[in-house]
């Protein structure tokens, strides 16, 4: 069965070799038990990171899809999409359906979003309070769900 992955962390972190090694051996392994579809949101370093260690192995892994979830429908159409979102860099856009409008409440619904539909969510991500990164973490947590935490 077709595995899917979503990544959180702090907007600015400190990238050391042994992070991108970590997190590129925890891809590979996720990729060997079927994790195929890698859901991106989009926000900082650490998402940026991942999103270039996920296209570096695209090219040993042909079969994974970096799927970015917009939060705003009007981004759905490619005039509409801010210019940094570039179509080369992912293989489809969606928008997931959010219970709230409002732009701050429409970011951490659509990371929910992300979490409900993911099988494994990757952190790195530490205890701060108004951290959206951490309530995606303490999101997943009551979810449940499978949880790589590289912050340590």
């Amino acid at each position: 069965m077709l595995k899917i992955c979503s990544v959180f962390g702090h907007s600015e972190i400190n990238i050391t070799k042994e992070l991108e090694e970590n997190l590129t051996t925890a891809f590979k392994n996720l990729i060997n038990e079927g994790c195929e579809i890698f859901l991106f949101g989009g926000f900082g370093m650490f998402d940026e990171l991942c999103h270039r260690l996920i296209s570096e192995l695209k090219s040993t892994y042909k079969n994974i899809k970096r799927i970015y979830c917009l939060s705003d429908p009007r981004h759905l159409r490619p005039s509409k999409r801010p210019k940094w979102l570039k179509s080369e860099d992912y293989e489809d856009f969606v928008y997931l359906d959010l219970q709230f409008d409002w732009w701050y409440k429409r970011i951490y619904f659509r990371n929910c979003a992300m979490i409900d539909k993911s099988d494994v969510v990757v952190f790195y991500v530490e205890e701060r309070k108004n951290s959206g990164a951490y309530k995606a973490y303490k999101y997943a947590k009551q979810k449940k769900k499978r949880i790589i935490n590289l912050y340590n």
